[in-house]
């Protein structure tokens, strides 16, 4: 996987632009400013002459490489214990080229779509942060750094991406993923390291887009992913000639002296092309030793059509990743869809395909039902769901013992009651001390029979468990919980967790 990452690297160039010399090129993400990964071999990498002989000094280490025939070299440095900062000097072809401030610590890659790419100033008129103001004056962190990576599409991987690491101050922080900055935030407090956070996000897109073209074309589950591309690219013509005549429109107010006439809003053209993000923002990332992912996206997938094969994908893309950063089963914890009334989608399926996506080892999911708006698909509340995410890692990642986990689906089982109908009663994992919030029992439980039309149901708690009978239907096969848009009350265990949607089914 090395060879074939190197690969992707030779496929495109951009110039590096900071303070090395023209003869010595590093990448972006090896900036001033940057974290180096903890505890792991160091990669450091770039471009030069060819048959050039450089040294990196890093610390108390040096290491050599000779640049091949296309000009790229590469060299591994012995893993470091978290500090800085330091600096790193590389040497050779004619001159000597330093990077300064580097930290070493934790490095985190934060990707999805709108609601992991709200910033900590919100979406101007469109949604907030709670307590957003006062989030962004004290956001000045000495232990954190910020990537922010720019919008691009590709149609091939890309060896590199133009920006740079920041350190985090209430300027550079205002314009970051405020679920990444809650997570780091509370990741460098509780381990007391460096935290680096790379943000890769682009708001409306679809999983499709961050998977690259080498899965989505070679595994044989993900092939209606990959034969979707003529659609996306249907889809994408009519959007650009929409957005084509809504801007002659505008035009046309403006002449006149009108306001500009309210459109609906529409995806970039070019952010739904399967793997185009994959190429454009996560393949330069790939060669950088990290410590995990964290990801929120799947309402762009929430179609009917798109919906059922959502676990197929998030787990394809997951290995995806692990694969092409080639460090093992890297952590990747991931939010559950929130609370949204979007008639015509199926949130529903879309939550209950993210919970089945948990299979994958050293996942995590951060169910977010609660802290849902009705109304916005982008809820305010961005530090619960940085606070929850960072639970998981805590946990898997880190290896606290601290209770992380949702109540989650087990089995059903049916029981015979006295008047001749049955009961389900649901088992769940994680499930000490449930409790209904909002309403004095569940009412976001609903039964089907052999036909799988689900009707409402009762339910009241039972120890550690649900019992979940209906007056519709004496006896019922199926249950499920949480599978409408917004959800009526929610269940909680004694952690503060809610449950997540599921439905008995087996697909």
């Amino acid at each position: 996987m090395k060879l074939l990452r190197i690969s992707y690297l030779l496929l495109c160039f951009v110039p590096f632009s900071t303070a090395l010399h023209a003869g010595v090129r590093l990448p972006h993400v090896l900036s001033d400013h940057a974290v180096l990964q903890r505890n792991r071999p160091i990669h450091i990498w770039g471009w030069a002459t060819p048959a050039a002989h450089l040294t990196a000094h890093f610390h108390a280490q040096s290491a050599g490489a000779v640049a091949d025939r296309y000009g790229k070299w590469s060299l591994w440095l012995s893993p470091e214990t978290a500090g800085g900062p330091y600096t790193l000097t590389v040497s050779g072809d004619g001159a000597d080229g330093t990077v300064t401030d580097l930290l070493v610590g934790d490095v985190w890659v934060a990707s999805g779509q709108s609601n992991m790419e709200m910033p900590m100033e919100g979406f101007i008129g469109n949604s907030v942060l709670k307590d957003g103001d006062q989030e962004i004056a004290a956001a000045t962190n000495t232990k954190l750094r910020l990537l922010l990576v720019e919008h691009k599409s590709s149609d091939y991987p890309l060896n590199d991406q133009p920006d740079m690491w920041t350190e985090c101050t209430p300027e550079t922080a205002r314009k970051f993923s405020a679920v990444a900055y809650f997570f780091g935030r509370e990741i460098a407090a509780k381990e007391n390291v460096p935290v680096g956070l790379i943000d890769s996000t682009w708001g409306g897109t679809p999983a499709d887009a961050w998977v690259s073209m080498g899965t989505l074309g070679t595994n044989p589950a993900l092939l209606q992913a990959f034969a979707s591309r003529a659609t996306f690219a249907d889809k994408v013509t009519d959007a650009a000639a929409q957005i084509a005549a809504e801007k002659a429109e505008d035009a046309a107010a403006k002449a006149a002296g009108q306001p500009a006439p309210k459109h609906d809003w529409h995806p970039d053209e070019v952010s739904w092309l399967p793997a185009g993000l994959y190429n454009g923002m996560i393949a330069p990332l790939t060669p950088l030793e990290v410590k995990g992912f964290i990801w929120y996206q799947g309402e762009t997938n929430s179609a009917h059509d798109r919906a059922p094969y959502y676990e197929t994908l998030f787990s394809g893309l997951i290995e995806d990743w692990r694969s092409r950063f080639d460090q093992g089963a890297l952590p990747f914890f991931f939010v559950q869809i929130s609370s949204f009334n979007s008639p015509g989608e199926d949130w529903g399926r879309v939550r209950d395909e993210q919970r089945r996506t948990l299979a994958v080892t050293k996942t995590g999911m951060a169910v977010t039902l609660d802290v849902g708006d009705a109304h916005n698909v982008h809820p305010p509340d961005k530090q619960t769901v940085g606070h929850r995410l960072a639970l998981a890692a805590r946990h898997i990642a880190y290896g606290e013992d601290v209770a992380y986990g949702s109540p989650l689906f087990r089995q059903a089982t049916a029981e015979l009651q006295t008047d001749g109908s049955t009961a389900l009663r649901v088992w769940f994992d994680n499930a000490q001390g449930l409790t209904v919030r909002g309403a004095a029992a569940s009412t976001a439980f609903e039964v089907a029979g052999p036909d799988h039309h689900f009707v409402p149901a009762q339910a009241r708690i039972d120890g550690e468990t649900m019992v979940v009978t209906s007056s519709e239907l004496k006896n019922p096969v199926y249950v499920r919980y949480g599978w409408m848009g917004v959800m009526p009350d929610n269940l909680f265990n004694a952690a503060g967790l809610p449950a997540s949607t599921f439905t008995s089914e087996i697909f």
